[in-house]
């Protein structure tokens, strides 16, 4: 029997502002555990939080980039459990269809046909929860540093658009750098400041119904989400096939054995007995303010992506090369588009010397000697056919120690390429006079010699001559 594997994601992005979602508390990542608490956050009774409008428009803004309908009036809800690291008792969230901030909302991922659209159910603002540590003896402890921090909830809509780990993964990358591209978030899934949990299910080919689901948690990397996924949904047909029972429960993913393990039955909706929160008031928007953000927003990632492409004509692959974690690569790109470069030969210096440079000094581009206006420079040099692909690489490392334009260096070292083909053929008759065995050797078949002698010339004119010239009056001189 063939089945259909159903991906739903939920992803929680801490936000970007110095406080607290509702204290004064700093909201940062690290130092010593139990240092940024307070009466609200630890949820000491007579204290009262009070709404971070940052972490509000963070959310509002996130809603608009994903297409999603804006809630207007909309409140905050306690979601009640128990668990050590949630010090209140409950977690103020949010709860309903059309009561949190962006509900009914989509976003485009890219895929071989195209773009594929992935609709999201809601996207709402909550606080996170403290965090669990083991200690030595086998002991455990609680850190609220991090209780209390402005979290970003973002859920997919059901059913699921998603059905493979690869669109997964594309899902996750092109959600991740919209959050990083709007100031959101970080996205730094190392510090935990961008998490997902997949809910995957299988259901036989052409069911009319989704087969019974897991969410799968502790997935620290892109990669582990996509192998987990794989993992649960073979996992799953694997007991369907062999008469065994699936049950909702979360679930584990260990990354050294690359398995999932049960950790709890998943908890229902009703199980957290949601109610709106009497200590804080509804979040009213009027459409002057959300219009406002609207035009506001940046270009977003897919939209930069679509851009590079259709107008600019670079590959799908050049063009997510310079849509990185780091904004400013593709603004730095722009403006040395828009001084006059070629887009494809400006993509190829940034991804290829210039970012091995930056790499090797630990500097983003903007800090180094390398302006969008040098690119652009070397470009136009190579165009020009002044210089060929050896000079530039060296006339670059120059600029970029020195910061001195490319052409300055060409002018002030004489270092501009040979292209009078008198000259190149003169030189090149002197190397195959010189070389007479390498002659004989390419009249007798061995055309990989011709090599050689190309060689040669470039070394007679101390690697100025144009190569391309070379390389065809070298063919007609050899050919006669």
């Amino acid at each position: 029997m063939r089945y259909v594997t159903s991906v739903g994601m939920e992803v929680h992005a801490e936000l970007l502002t110095k406080t607290k979602m509702f204290c004064r508390c700093p909201n940062a990542f690290g130092g010593e555990v139990n240092t940024r608490v307070c009466p609200v956050c630890l949820g000491l009774p007579g204290s009262l939080p009070v709404i971070n409008r940052q972490a509000v428009e963070h959310v509002v803004r996130t809603a608009l980039a994903l297409n999603c309908q804006i809630a207007m009036w909309s409140v905050f809800h306690r979601k009640n459990y128990f668990y050590p690291d949630l010090p209140k008792g409950y977690q103020i969230s949010q709860y309903g269809e059309t009561n949190p901030i962006g509900y009914h909302g989509w976003i485009e991922i890219p895929s071989e046909d195209g773009e594929n659209k992935v609709s999201i159910q809601r996207v709402h603002l909550e606080e996170d929860t403290g965090k669990l540590m083991h200690l030595p003896g086998g002991k455990a402890g609680v850190d609220f540093n991090r209780a209390g921090v402005p979290l970003m909830e973002i859920v997919t809509a059901f059913p699921p658009d998603i059905h493979t780990p690869d669109e997964a993964r594309e899902y996750l990358h092109y959600l991740r750098l919209t959050l990083i591209h709007l100031g959101a978030s970080d996205g730094k899934m190392e510090q935990g400041s961008f998490r997902c949990e997949p809910n995957i299910s299988v259901a036989p080919e052409g069911s009319d119904k989704l087969g019974t689901k897991t969410e799968l948690k502790n997935l620290g990397s892109f990669k582990a989400v996509s192998i987990g996924i794989q993992h649960e949904a073979e996992r799953m047909i694997s007991t369907i096939d062999n008469g065994g029972e699936l049950h909702q429960e979360t679930r584990g993913w260990d990354e050294g054995r690359q398995i999932s393990y049960p950790m709890r039955k998943k908890e229902r909706e009703h199980d957290y007995r949601y109610f709106p929160d009497p200590d804080l008031p509804p979040m009213v928007f009027d459409e002057e303010y959300i219009e406002g953000l609207r035009a506001a927003l940046p270009e977003l990632p897919l939209q930069r992506r679509k851009r590079y492409i259709r107008q600019l004509g670079l590959s799908a692959y050049d063009a997510s090369l310079l849509i990185t974690d780091d904004p400013g690569w593709a603004e730095y790109f722009d403006e040395a588009v828009s001084l006059g470069g070629s887009p494809k030969l400006i993509c190829n210096w940034m991804n290829g010397d210039f970012l091995a440079m930056l790499n090797e000094e630990g500097l983003p581009a903007r800090e180094s000697s390398v302006s969008p206006a040098h690119i652009v420079d070397l470009v136009a040099l190579l165009e020009s056919n002044r210089i060929n692909g050896k000079q530039a690489k060296e006339i670059f490392e120059q600029s970029f120690k020195t910061g001195e334009k490319p052409s300055d260096i060409v002018k002030r070292e004489g270092l501009e390429q040979l292209t009078d083909e008198s000259e190149i053929r003169k030189a090149v008759k002197e190397a195959m006079n010189q070389n007479p065995d390498a002659v004989q050797k390419y009249k007798e078949g061995k055309t990989n010699i011709q090599g050689f002698l190309i060689g040669q010339v470039m070394k007679k004119t101390q690697g100025k001559a144009n190569p391309e010239i070379v390389s065809r009056v070298m063919t007609e001189e050899l050919e006669r």
